[in-house]
């Protein structure tokens, strides 16, 4: 047999850590907070890209017009 039978410690899996909001009963809201800023976030990004994307097609469009133009000269 173990020497420390008694102890206990360990045994029957580990609880999950909660935070003081999860504690209170806060935590479904704060989580859905959460997700919410997470959209907002990729909504933003989203914009930038399609921006950043407008801007670069309307840069390559200028050079190409000005190789015709230099073509035609």
């Amino acid at each position: 047999m173990a020497k420390s039978r008694n102890n206990l410690l360990g045994v029957g899996g580990q609880r999950k850590k909660l935070s003081r909001a999860d504690q209170q009963g806060n935590g479904p809201a704060r989580n859905a907070d959460r997700k919410a800023a997470a959209d907002h976030k990729q909504e933003l990004l989203r914009k930038m890209r399609e921006r950043a994307e407008a801007s670069q097609a309307g840069a390559d469009d200028a050079d190409n017009a000005g190789d015709r133009t230099a073509a035609q000269d």
